[in-house]
Parts: C-alpha cells; structure tokens; sequence
C-alpha cells in the first residue's frame, strides 16, 4: 500500500512539471454562493515594485486609444473603480454595474499588428481594461463586441524596464459569468464560461483547463502542489475556491476569498534561483459584486481598505477622484472620504 500511494504521489509530482512554466506570477478566483452572491479576488505579483493608485471615474468621459492618429476613441458608458500602475494603466477595477476586469501577465502572448497609419484602429495595451469597464455591464456583451476585433491591442514596453507588456484579460460579471481574452500567435482566443472561476497568469488558458482536468480526480484533501509556480497555484486556488463556506453572509464570504487569494500569493521578497519570473505579490483585489464593495489590500500596510460604489457620484461630469498609495499610506475601512479631486491619469501609449 506504502508504495501504492507513493508511486502515485511521484505520479501527480512528475505531472506538475510537464505542466510547470516560468511565468510572471497572478492569480484570479471568482466565488458563486447562493443567493447571487458573486466575489472576484486576484493577487497582483511582479518582480518589481508596481506602485498602485485607486481611482474613481464616472460615466461619459472621452477616451483615446493612445496610439497616435489612428487611436480608437470612446466615450464611458459606466463609471468605474480601478487601480492603476504606475498612474499609466488599469490593471484592475470593478463598475458601477459589478463587472469586473482583471490584467494578468502571459508571457506566451503575441499581438497582431498594428500599423499607425493603417485602416485599422489601435488601443493600448494599458487601456483595454478600462475600454471593458467603460462599455459593458456584462460578460456576454463585452464577448460580443470584443470578437468583433474593432481595434487592435497595442502593446509596448513598460517605461524605464526591460519588460514587454504581455498581458491577457480576464472579465467577470455579477451573475458568476466569466471570459479570458488572449492574444495566441497574433489571433484573439476568447473563453467563455460561468465554470472558468480560476485563472492564473501562465499557460495559455487552454492548458490551464488541461491541468484542471487532472486535478479534478485527484482529492484536494490528500495531496495539493505547494509551490509558487502558476499550475500549483492554478490547482490550489481551483480547490479552495470549492472548499471554502458557500454562503450569503457577505463577511463570511470576502473573508474566505480572501483566504484563498492570501493561499496563492507569493511571499513577499521571494525569489527563485533559475527561475527569475515568479515574482512576489505585491497587492490583493476583492471586489464584491452583489453588493459592489471594493476591497483592497497593499502587502507593505497593515490593513484592508474599501470602497462602496454605491456611495459614489458616477454621474457624467462628476469630478475624477484618487487615493494615492504609492507612497506608502495607510488607510483602513471605508476609504471613500479620502478620494480627492484629480485630473485623470494619462494612458501609456505610442
């Protein structure tokens, strides 16, 4: 029996490093309870510092793809929470209607391209979370027009770095429906479905879906992969997000999403020898999507802070508003008194 059961640890061992890639470190889980309960909660993890700011923005503000004269341009039909990167990107966020967006890194990702003054109209890269959170209140309206490919994501290297922006963007609505949107050998590959409750920043997600298959017949009780490689993490978050309390009781249900992103998140100041890509977490998101309530979390400040959208003005011509956080400041609870008035941040574009 001893050697049974060790053969078939070895077995499930051998099998994570056929999955295992090196990969910039993220993860995402989305919670389903009763009663329309639907959470969001991700880990932001990166082998640099990447000082975020909250930002409040309301409906109808006038948005420019940010690449020159072929630019896309809209105008927000929702208004929205973010945070941003370095005041140059939204890498997260939740609006007024519960959709959520999430930006996670892939390395594997590969554009199509974009030619300035082409036909085709352009968007950056730092910009395509927002287009979603602007336009759509639901997973299947953002599938619907995203599909139709009016513009084409561009993407550049993040200022002062050597790191190109490979990214893909995971969305999930207020009735638990989700889609990751990847650029695969210059094509757009589109999942969709209310079971893609986890994701993580590395493979391709048709290969994430591959590792859940074999996990699935393989009891989480007894054997779970510990390491801080994104098909670990995959499993882990894919186990828990099913094991934790499934209830209503909104602080039963924040606080055991939280559990479970806090499981996956790389320790702070981590690194691994040979494998320079898994990075630490450097903050955590979980936005509540029944209730809309914000929650944010900075690994280097000792508390959680939130906000409560349906306390904000988003009405078209109410006034852009920031937290600063990059420098280190503390706040605790319902953060929105400390939003000021701010000219909104200035997409990186071309």
């Amino acid at each position: 029996m001893k050697r049974t059961m060790n053969t078939w640890i070895f077995g499930i061992i051998a099998a994570c490093f056929v999955f295992a890639v090196e990969s910039d470190a993220c993860t995402r889980a989305v919670y389903i309870g009763p009663d329309q309960t639907i959470l969001t909660g991700r880990t932001m993890d990166f082998s640099i510092e990447i000082p975020a700011n909250l930002w409040v923005f309301p409906r109808g503000m006038e948005r420019s793809g940010q690449v020159g004269q072929n630019s896309f341009r809209w105008t927000s039909r929702y208004g929205s929470i973010i945070a941003s990167s370095w005041d140059i990107a939204t890498t997260d966020g939740m609006n007024e209607r519960g959709l959520v967006a999430n930006l996670l890194w892939l390395v594997q990702s590969e554009y199509p391209e974009f030619d300035v003054e082409g036909k085709k109209e352009g968007i950056t890269i730092a910009a395509w979370a927002q287009y979603a959170l602007d336009s759509f209140a639901t997973v299947a309206e953002a599938v619907d027009s995203l599909r139709k490919e009016e513009f084409v994501v561009v993407t550049d290297f993040i200022p002062g770095t050597d790191k190109f922006t490979t990214v893909h963007l995971s969305l999930s609505d207020a009735t638990g429906d989700s889609a990751i949107f990847e650029y695969v050998n210059g094509s757009l590959m589109i999942h969709h479905s209310r079971a893609y409750q986890v994701m993580t920043n590395d493979p391709v997600f048709e290969e994430q879906l591959a590792i859940r298959g074999y996990w699935e017949h393989v009891p989480g009780t007894l054997f779970l992969p510990g390491s801080n490689r994104a098909t670990d993490r995959f499993v882990r978050a894919s186990y828990y997000i099913r094991a934790i309390p499934q209830t209503s009781d909104r602080r039963v249900a924040v606080a055991s999403l939280f559990s479970v992103i806090r499981n996956v998140s790389v320790p702070y100041g981590i690194s691994t020898e040979g494998q320079p890509h898994i990075s630490s977490t450097r903050w955590r998101v979980v936005a509540d999507q029944k209730h809309l309530v914000y929650y944010f979390e900075n690994v280097l400040t000792p508390n959680v802070l939130w906000v409560d959208l349906t306390e904000i003005d988003f009405s078209a011509g109410a006034p852009v508003r920031k937290l600063s956080l990059d420098a280190g400041q503390v706040y605790a609870g319902n953060a929105l008194e400390h939003f000021i008035e701010s000219e909104p941040f200035e997409f990186q574009g071309l």
